[in-house]
């Protein structure tokens, strides 16, 4: 007689643990990218998920065994409307780390929301000449240079909140002294995405997940059920034990949260970046979503999240070969009814 095999694989990553709800909608990049660009730039931009459709496109992907051939590829809408620099932060190196030297803000247009919502943008246009001219003169004490930026939901169609979210962003390129003119010099002013990235480029993305809410192990883990046949005064939708001795493993499955969960997507290919969001947009509007009515971003194949969740695009940290392609030409786009 055989004998039954003892042993199976772990069920899950411990990659992604631990597997506990995110502390924000709109998560902060812990990790930014060393790139050697000729002029400064911000290396992330914020948009907003709309939902799917499928392009037909010619594969302009050098090695790939459908290259210059047309090729009908799923595709994920984010709408991407400009951004407003509220602040500039400047970081010097310490024992301890990098800490912050001064910051420099703006107080943010009366059309944006977060003017009527936060008292602390009570900025004295004086004092902020003075701290802008002080920077100038701290350029060597400087190590990195970040801006903070603000969104602006009420371009997007399918939004219905008012409050802008907000990021900082590291800003990369060209020299310190560089990146502190270019910092100062976009104060108060409107960012585009098309200043940023161009098609054919890779991002990673950056966001949460859909939340499932508390799972048990079956679901969470794929753990298989136990035999129903069988008399299971506990239950057959568990796991048969723990571990031999008091408390838990870290690695035995365990019922708990299930998504909504912080996470990264690297190297998603930028198909087109686009102005006119009716190009776009399917008859009826994308599901959960409607209409998109400013500048959007195609990216090739799916991402995490439900629609009208924030992410964020952030230059490859983990770049490919080629971290810019020739941007495919796309020859058909899909507007039927996605309902």
């Amino acid at each position: 007689m055989a004998r039954r095999k003892q042993s199976a694989p772990r069920r899950g990553s411990l990659g992604v643990r631990p597997r506990k709800r995110a502390s924000r909608i709109l998560p902060r990049v812990k990790s930014w990218p060393v790139l050697d660009l000729p002029t400064p730039k911000p290396l992330a931009f914020v948009g907003y998920k709309v939902g799917m459709t499928h392009l037909v496109i010619v594969d302009s992907r050098p090695g790939s065994s459908t290259y210059g051939q047309e090729i009908t590829t799923a595709a994920t809408v984010v709408e991407t409307p400009p951004m407003v620099a509220l602040g500039a932060r400047f970081y010097t190196k310490s024992v301890e780390g990098l800490k912050t030297l001064t910051e420099v803000w703006v107080e943010p247009p009366r059309d944006l929301e977060l003017w009527r919502r936060i008292s602390t943008f009570s900025v004295d246009p004086q004092k902020n000449e003075v701290k802008s001219k002080t920077v100038l003169n701290q350029v060597d004490e400087i190590a990195e240079v970040a801006i903070v930026v603000a969104t602006q939901p009420k371009l997007v169609g399918g939004l219905s909140k008012k409050v802008p979210d907000i990021l900082e962003i590291k800003v990369g390129g060209g020299s310190i002294y560089d990146r502190v003119n270019y910092s100062l010099s976009i104060l108060g002013k409107q960012l585009d995405i098309s200043s940023i990235f161009s098609p054919g480029q890779f991002v990673d993305v950056i966001g949460v997940t859909k939340g499932k809410g508390f799972q048990g192990v079956v679901k969470r883990f794929g753990v298989r059920e136990l035999p129903r046949w069988h008399k299971h005064r506990k239950g057959s939708r568990r796991i048969g034990a723990r571990s031999p001795t008091t408390g838990a493993l870290s690695t035995v499955p365990q019922a708990g949260q299930m998504g909504f969960h912080r996470r990264t997507e690297f190297n998603k290919w930028i198909i087109y970046i686009g102005n006119n969001g009716y190009d776009i947009t399917p008859s009826g509007g994308f599901p959960h979503y409607g209409l998109v009515k400013s500048t959007y971003v195609i990216l090739m194949g799916s991402i995490f999240g439900s629609p009208k969740r924030p992410v964020v695009l952030r230059w490859p940290i983990r770049p490919l070969t080629k971290a810019i392609l020739e941007p495919p030409k796309i020859v058909h786009t899909s507007l039927e009814s996605k309902q």
